[in-house]
């Protein structure tokens, strides 16, 4: 095959395009540049999706925050929540209040001890998986940005062995000659390339805004065990 795309090359005036370069090379480097190029689009639509993802945690916890700060009761924040798909903020908070409601009874007939202990627990656990839900398929993006290259790489190396054999076949050494299949070389480390640096620079991102909102969570979780610790202290 190496031969042939040499000679159709030389032949055509040394006219070079993509797809020209995709139809002629070997069978692994068409493997390496459909892999790359799979793994690009699958990046760029977990790329679209944490963007929004994150824009609608952001904007939950917004209005949650300011309903939770209004001066509204707790127990009606609750009721009012309950009938409602909650995420963030909001999830964390009904966690904790669904954990309220069942240590009542058992905490009037045997005092508040482990009552806060329980709640902090909920808490803990449903931030984490708050946390998971936003960071979800960025492992996806972390191996794309930094496995990419090196399989662009592999695919260069692969066209360059192949064209050298096809050099060597052909005995001819013109540039029409050589050029095909170095640009079919190349052009598999550019794909890699093409797919590593968006996913790379978007992890990154998406990392630093995940790191937000579990810092946040976790603000909002130590405010909430402070006020239930008020409440029981003033139920003792």
């Amino acid at each position: 095959m190496e031969v042939e795309a040499v000679q159709g090359v030389a032949q055509t005036g040394g006219h070079i395009s993509l797809w020209h370069l995709v139809w002629q090379a070997s069978l692994p480097v068409q493997l390496v540049m459909l892999g790359l190029a799979i793994a690009s689009v699958w990046s760029w639509a977990i790329i679209f999706e944490k963007f929004f993802v994150v824009r609608r945690v952001n904007a939950a916890d917004d209005r949650f925050e300011q309903s939770f700060w209004s001066g509204q009761s707790l127990e009606d924040l609750y009721l009012t929540l309950g009938s409602r798909d909650t995420m963030g903020l909001a999830s964390i908070f009904m966690s904790a209040m669904r954990e309220w409601k069942r240590s009542q009874e058992s905490a009037l007939r045997a005092g508040f001890q482990g009552v806060q202990k329980r709640i902090e627990k909920v808490m803990d656990v449903q931030i984490q998986k708050e946390v998971g839900r936003v960071e979800s398929r960025l492992l996806f993006l972390a191996t794309v940005g930094s496995a990419a290259p090196f399989v662009g790489l592999f695919g260069t190396v692969w066209g360059i062995m192949t064209s050298f054999q096809a050099i060597a076949n052909s005995q001819n050494t013109n540039l029409s000659v050589v050029a095909p299949g170095i640009a079919e070389a190349l052009f598999a480390t550019a794909l890699g390339l093409l797919a590593a640096i968006p996913a790379t620079i978007f992890y990154n991102k998406f990392a630093a805004d995940t790191g937000k909102i579990g810092s946040r969570f976790e603000n909002f979780a130590d405010e909430f065990s402070a006020i239930i610790s008020r409440q029981l202290d003033e139920r003792i």
